[in-house]
């Protein structure tokens, strides 16, 4: 039977909870690297020797060599928008690494509060793909770059589909960022940091929409998945077996993962330090553990 892994960092250090394929007991161990903020790296798809770390203040690094020794991708700061980035609430971090599997030479990643750049060489030289995007606190609301773009998703069977969750609105590219337009639809709010693509689905995503930028919690005190099934516009209210009352948790950028079961499992962590799973794509969720410190990111391995 398959077995799942699931990597929580969080402000205290790192946890991995794991489990067979039926998603319902679950074993904890950590904190692994105790006191340690945990962020999370990007392995590469076709090499696992290869690894690629995002840093403040908006760099990028990549390892060759399971992570002994690592080099800047200078090709980044070195664009010709870098001195006009400005750093997010968060900081200017560079927070979202997307590999393209049919491509080894593309690569995406996201700044706060630069926004989305694309490479088509390696990370040599990289395009800023923020068109469509409308940020109504900078200047220019057509602007090339100062765009908060909060993250990214993809799913790897269909590489040229990218949909973001911005500071507010969520957004859809189906050219590879060339161009984006935005899919918030019927949510409560259109503000928020994570957002997922499920595994075998590549119209189904899921966001979890959070009252405002000013305040950090889910709307109505009530903690709701949203999917929508058609790629945006349309979207469903998840909440079985998630608190619907006096709940005001935030579920940071990095905090949402899929696995790649035949019933794709959604998981995702709250500042609260609840860890959610979902074995039937969002249709009832169940706690795996309730009482971590606050969650900052969550990634999942599907050990066949």
């Amino acid at each position: 039977m398959s077995k799942v892994r699931v990597l929580v960092g969080t402000r205290k250090g790192a946890f991995i909870l794991e489990s067979d394929g039926k998603r319902e007991k679950w074993d904890v161990s950590g904190p692994h690297f105790a006191g340690w903020e945990m962020y999370h790296l990007k392995g590469s798809p076709t090499d696992p020797n290869t690894v690629y770390a995002g840093v403040e203040d908006a760099a990028i690094f990549r390892s060759t060599d399971g992570g002994e020794n690592w080099q800047e991708l200078p090709g980044l700061r070195g664009h010709g928008t870098g001195p006009k980035w400005q750093p997010g609430a968060g900081g200017m971090c560079l927070h979202t690494i997307i590999l393209d599997p049919s491509n080894p030479q593309r690569m995406y990643i996201a700044i706060s509060a630069a926004g989305a750049f694309r490479t088509d060489d390696g990370g040599k030289t990289w395009k800023p793909i923020n068109r469509g995007l409308r940020s109504q606190y900078i200047p220019d609301q057509d602007a090339e770059i100062g765009h908060c773009v909060h993250h990214i998703a993809m799913n790897p069977k269909r590489p040229g589909v990218l949909f973001m969750q911005k500071h507010w609105d969520v957004m859809r590219s189906d050219d590879a960022g060339d161009n984006w337009k935005e899919v918030s639809g019927n949510l409560p709010t259109d503000f928020g940091f994570a957002i997922d693509v499920h595994a075998h689905e590549p119209e189904t995503i899921y966001v979890v929409p959070i009252k405002s930028d000013s305040e950090h919690y889910v709307h109505e005190g009530k903690l709701r998945v949203y999917r929508s099934r058609t790629g945006g516009n349309e979207w469903e209210a998840l909440t079985k077996g998630l608190p619907q009352k006096d709940c005001y948790v935030n579920v940071l950028r990095d905090a949402m993962a899929v696995d790649t079961l035949d019933k794709c499992g959604v998981y995702f962590g709250t500042s609260g330090g609840q860890v959610y799973v979902s074995a039937d794509a969002g249709d009832s969720w169940n706690p795996i553990v309730r009482d971590l410190p606050a969650v900052l990111s969550v990634e999942v391995q599907t050990l066949l």
